[in-house]
C-alpha cells in the first residue's frame, strides 16, 4: 500500500509581515517612479485630447475626475464599513466601490504618464516638488493597498487606512496640479 507524501503544515503569515511587505513594495514603486522621474530627459508633450486646449488642460480635467470618483470610493467605504448607518448597506455598493475605484485609476493614469514623460520629476518650487512627491506616494499607497487586499487575517483597520492614505495622496496630487490650473486659467477645457 503506498504511503501519503509527508506535506509541511501551511503557516500563516504574522500580520505585520502581510502589512509590511506590500507597503514595502508600494514605497519601492514610489521611489523608481521618482527616480525615473528624474533621470528622465522631459519630452514637454504627451497626453492631448482632442476639444481641450491643452495637455494641461486634459490634465487638469481628468485628475478631477479621479478627484470626484475618488469621493465616491470615500462615500461608498463608509457605507461598506457602517459609518453612514441611514443608508444600510445596499447589495450594490461593493460593485460601485469596485468600480469607482478602478475608473478613478483609470483617469489618473494619463495624468501620470504625462506629468513622467512630458515634465519629470520637478523641484523648482516648493508646489511643484510637493506635486512630484505626492504623485510618487499616490502610485505607491494605491500598489500597496492593492496588494494588502489580497492577504486575508489582517485587521480590520489596515485597508481603509491605506484607502485614506491614497485618496490623501490624491487630493493633495490634486491641490498643487489641477486647482492651481483652474485658479491661474479659469474652467477652460
Amino acid at each position: 500500500m503506498p504511503t501519503e507524501p509527508e506535506t509541511t503544515p501551511m503557516v500563516p503569515i504574522r500580520p505585520a509581515v502581510a502589512i509590511t511587505i506590500p507597503v514595502m513594495v508600494g514605497a519601492a514603486v514610489a521611489v523608481v517612479l521618482g527616480v525615473y522621474g528624474q533621470v528622465h530627459e522631459p519630452r514637454f508633450f504627451s497626453v492631448n485630447v482632442a476639444g481641450f486646449s491643452s495637455p494641461t488642460a486634459v490634465k487638469s480635467w481628468l485628475a478631477t475626475l479621479a478627484v470626484v470618483l475618488g469621493l465616491g470610493q470615500v462615500a461608498s467605504a463608509m457605507v461598506m464599513y457602517g459609518r453612514l448607518p441611514r443608508l444600510g448597506s445596499p447589495r450594490w455598493i461593493g460593485a460601485a466601490h469596485v468600480w469607482s475605484g478602478r475608473l478613478a485609476v483609470l483617469a489618473s493614469v494619463p495624468v501620470a504618464v504625462h506629468c513622467l514623460y512630458a515634465l519629470g520629476f520637478q523641484h523648482s518650487q516648493s508646489r511643484v516638488l510637493l506635486h512630484s512627491l505626492l504623485g510618487c506616494f499616490f502610485y505607491g499607497a494605491f500598489v500597496a493597498k492593492m496588494l494588502l487586499l489580497t492577504r486575508k487575517g489582517l485587521p480590520g483597520w489596515i485597508v481603509p487606512v491605506a484607502g485614506g492614505m491614497v485618496f490623501t495622496g490624491l487630493t493633495g496630487v490634486w491641490l498643487t496640479s489641477a486647482l492651481w490650473f483652474f485658479q491661474h486659467n479659469g474652467l477652460v477645457f
